[in-house]
């Protein structure tokens, strides 16, 4: 190795080493314990972080709910100087993985936070730090770079979680819920899945989302979002209809169901309906129309653009009011 490559392998290192000094005090432990029959019966864990100075914290949803449909009943963290505290939760939105509890009892300034970066600046090739304390007494590191950006990933709802960042940063399961960290320290991620048998393809959810969800999750303790009730799925567009309606999308949503009683129905929404916009915005996935209904949307007049059959060559444009998701 030539002296030239020595300096850049210890820059890099460096670098590294100095986002772990900084960060690494704020990166916890999340334990999950407690159910019906056993509050204290451990039920799983995982890794958070610190974001603001008076003990809130920030990990995943399957985190806090360790496989449960509800948020368990007990949240220890441990902090690497040996700290532990009992956390309650304060709101999960299992559509992001994203969750967040509060260390209750704690001053301003107790607790070091970790700044948020902001994720739509990233670049591939970028160093990207993974952290996490699984164990709560020392947290692990690994490192590598960005490797794509824009990628989406099913939450375990179903729903898809969109701008997912894609890195070789190695992961373990006690790891999800940690940061991931650029080149200066600043949280642009949220450590969520792994692809295990694909060289340590590595998943987080971008911290822009998150800095969408944190609010909802502190005021609401959820995040609300707008309901029709239908079922559908994305449909491909026959070019003929795609030039009798003069469209330029080549896909819809068409309409499999209408739920009783639900604003689709009341709105006169049918089955075999194709959904291909909502107040001018295309729809042209299932996925699409879930991101479009969100809570700017609930309880507010909407207007469906829609073809249906017996009106060929005129969409009909439908005036439907969403109801707010119940969620998980």
């Amino acid at each position: 190795m030539g002296g030239n490559d020595g300096f850049l392998l210890d820059a890099y290192s460096q670098t590294v080493s100095g986002v772990v000094e900084r960060a690494g005090p704020s990166v916890a432990s999340v334990r999950v314990r407690g159910h019906a029959r056993d509050r204290d019966a451990p039920l799983g864990g995982g890794s958070g972080f610190l974001f603001t100075p008076d003990g809130y914290l920030l990990t995943n949803s399957h985190v806090v709910r360790a496989g449960a449909q509800a948020p368990a009943k007990r949240h220890q963290v441990s902090l690497s100087d040996g700290r532990e505290f009992e956390a309650r939760w304060v709101g999960d939105d299992p559509d992001t993985d994203l969750a967040v509890l509060c260390i209750d009892g704690m001053s301003r300034g107790t607790l070091a936070p970790l700044p948020f970066g902001r994720s739509a600046l990233l670049r591939r090739g970028e160093i990207a730090v993974a952290i996490g304390n699984p164990l709560g007494f020392e947290h692990t590191v690994t490192a590598g770079i960005v490797s794509a950006l824009g990628r989406s990933m099913r939450a375990g709802t179903g729903r898809l979680i969109p701008d997912v960042i894609q890195t070789d940063a190695a992961l373990n399961p006690g790891n999800s819920g940690g940061p991931l960290l650029n080149g200066r320290g600043e949280v642009v991620g949220v450590n969520t899945a792994i692809i295990r048998g694909a060289q340590s393809i590595s998943f987080a959810v971008a911290i822009d989302i998150a800095g969408w969800v944190i609010p909802q999750l502190l005021q609401h303790g959820r995040v609300r979002r707008g309901y029709l009730g239908v079922g559908g799925a994305t449909a491909a567009l026959d070019r003929r209809v795609m030039l009798a309606f003069s469209l330029t999308q080549t896909h819809a949503v068409r309409v499999s169901a209408v739920e009783p009683g639900s604003p689709a129905a009341h709105a006169g929404l049918h089955e075999g309906d194709l959904i291909v916009g909502i107040d001018g915005v295309t729809i042209d996935s299932v996925d699409r129309l879930h991101q479009t209904l969100d809570a700017s949307r609930v309880h507010k007049d909407c207007v469906l653009k829609v073809l249906r059959g017996n009106h060929a060559g005129q969409p009909l444009y439908i005036t439907v009011r969403p109801s707010e998701h119940a969620g998980r």
